[in-house]
């Protein structure tokens, strides 16, 4: 039990590792205008007068360009693409929808970037260090198997709390994706398989949950987040991981309990080995030798080519077309991901060993590590103004591998093997932080085009992208027959994306030098988001103890026409349509 308590402190350690990583990679240039670090003063920036990027439409086709220039407001703290200067800039007027079109596009293969790194590098490689670690189920459950499926809202919040002028998108996203889930992806859970949801994990999760909201929704009001108050949100949820072990474990013990006083004469339950003997003996065949003796035969050569292969002709001719089609666009990105990013399988005998590709790695990912900190800024600093710091990573690198080449053999992983599972993670981290960050630059191009607050665009178009593929899976899993499990999986999630989002996120800002991080809401619309959030909420919270914790069609239904509503409601707010009467 006592190590099960211990188990958040390498949650923390490993979330002060990624902080240090994004406060390295965030790091704003000197030139950030109106908000820039009070450690990092440029002269002359006073003399150019501030004025709101989203004034830029209203200008003459031939005035845009040069306001996009000079306007503090307009520049793009990090991130590779100026997408402001490229649509005002580089594309006629008359062109616009076609700039506007490339960008939702780019925007869209964006995502699909973020679920691929989450889904098939970032996840395995956290759960490769949940078992190197030994963490029991629940902790690995709440902590880095949210983190995983969390990871593309997480970065995102990271990235908009780091610019006030974005920060507005941060609190759209964590609040659009927390309605969105708790009502359409939990409503569609309840249409396709009505079932009873487990009443004390409900209860538990739904408080926890309202507890965090409660506490952004004070943050708002306060229009700051301080760094106690940023302690305060991941404390609270080492609070919740602890609560949720004690939890477990104490129905668990009440569970060994009742069985042993209800069955005081059944013999002992058999283990493990004995539950299924005909089971054990059918397939007495050992295969690891063969597979071994077919790893001899193969050269280093075709190991490094089928390592690096992201596609398996056997699945593609038994997949349908809109899988082909799909995969195609995958395959450029996972050919990527496979080549600098690192995958430890525990479940595999060799733990997805690959002695050429995983040598290559300790060149690839530390390389791409370095330029991908600060858009590549570190990576072509000069030491001494002479040699690049990239030249001596890669020397480094290089050295490094060819040591683990010659000491290592294709069949056999290496005793330290595991901690590739660390790079990997740092490498998918990265991609997810650099995928991030042009989401949000896009997002907020894209604003300034429709004249859209940061606040719809999060609760929208952020939101749906980062739910989009958590929803799925939980459909999946309902119709498959486990809509508990799915069920639990979006109130176990949001909690995470909004104390880790919001803690973690205001945390690296404060550690920029700033005493607090201002929030600045968008209007009226962001406390219409927050209000809805909390309704939903305390309507779940009443209605589903009154049901019996019975979850049918019904509810469903009444949580998608909920959500509908408040996208109208929010819409309409947007718009001017719904607003306060001036005084």
């Amino acid at each position: 039990m006592a190590g099960g308590l211990l188990n958040p402190y390498w949650v923390l350690s490993l979330l002060y590792v990624l902080l240090m990583v994004e406060t390295v990679s965030g790091a704003r240039s000197p030139a950030t205008g109106a908000y820039i670090s009070p450690q990092f003063p440029a002269s002359g920036v006073n003399l150019i007068p501030v004025v709101d990027c989203r004034e830029v439409c209203g200008l003459n086709a031939s005035d845009r360009c040069d306001f996009i220039r000079t306007n503090p407001d307009c520049r793009s703290d990090g991130g590779y693409l100026d997408y402001l200067e490229g649509i005002f800039c580089h594309f006629p007027p008359s062109l616009l929808p076609l700039a506007v079109t490339l960008y939702a596009f780019w925007l869209l293969y964006l995502f699909l970037i973020l679920g691929v790194t989450a889904a098939k590098f970032f996840c395995p490689n956290l759960s490769a260090i949940s078992t190197t670690l030994k963490l029991s189920h629940n902790v690995a459950g709440v902590t880095f198997l949210a983190f995983g499926n969390g990871a593309p809202d997480i970065f995102s919040a990271m990235v908009a709390f780091s610019d006030p002028r974005t920060a507005g998108l941060a609190l759209g996203a964590l609040f659009g994706a927390g309605v969105l889930v708790t009502t359409v992806v939990a409503g569609g859970i309840a249409i396709l398989r009505p079932f009873m949801v487990a009443s004390r994990p409900f209860l538990r999760d739904i408080i926890f949950y309202m507890v965090a909201v409660f506490l952004t929704f004070t943050a708002l009001y306060r229009g700051k987040v301080t760094l106690a108050w940023a302690l305060g949100y991941l404390g609270f949820y080492v609070f919740y991981v602890v609560t949720v072990v004690l939890c477990t474990w104490i129905y668990q013990w009440q569970q060994r309990r009742s069985l042993v006083y209800s069955m005081p004469a059944t013999p002992e339950m058999l283990s493990d080995s004995e539950e299924d003997p005909v089971s054990s003996h059918t397939s007495s065949y050992d295969y690891s030798e063969e597979y071994r003796l077919l790893l001899d035969q193969e050269t280093t050569a075709q190991i490094l080519l089928r390592a690096l292969n992201p596609l398996d002709s056997r699945t593609w001719r038994n997949k349908s077309v809109y899988w082909r089609a799909l995969k195609v666009f995958k395959l450029p990105v996972e050919f990527l991901l496979l080549l600098t990013v690192p995958v430890v399988d525990p479940d595999k005998d060799d733990g997805n060993w690959k002695r050429p590709l995983n040598c290559l790695h300790l060149v690839i990912s530390p390389l791409f590590l370095v330029l991908t900190l600060q858009s590549g800024a570190y990576g072509v600093y000069e030491i001494g103004g002479l040699f690049p710091v990239w030249a001596m990573v890669v020397i480094a690198g290089t050295a490094l591998a060819a040591v683990t080449f010659f000491a290592t053999s294709n069949s056999e992983p290496p005793r330290l093997h595991w901690l590739f599972a660390f790079l990997g993670f740092l490498t998918s981290a990265l991609w997810i932080n650099a995928a991030a960050t042009e989401v949000v630059n896009i997002l907020r191009s894209l604003g300034v085009v429709f004249r859209l607050s940061n606040t719809v665009l999060g609760l929208t178009l952020l939101a749906w992208g980062n739910s989009i593929g958590d929803a799925f899976s939980d459909f999946t899993l309902a119709r498959q027959g486990y809509p508990r499990m799915a069920f639990s999986a979006c109130f176990g999630g949001i909690i995470f994306n909004i104390l880790v989002g919001v803690g973690l996120g205001c945390l690296l800002q404060i550690s920029r030098g700033h005493a607090e991080v201002k929030l600045e809401p968008d209007g009226l619309l962001v406390w219409v988001l927050a209000g809805t959030l909390g309704l939903s909420l305390v309507c779940s919270l009443v209605s589903v103890p009154l049901q019996c914790f019975q979850l049918n069609k019904v509810y469903g239904c009444c949580l998608l026409l909920f959500y509908l509503t408040f996208l109208v409601v929010a819409l309409l707010t947007e718009f001017g349509v719904i607003h306060l009467k001036s005084m």
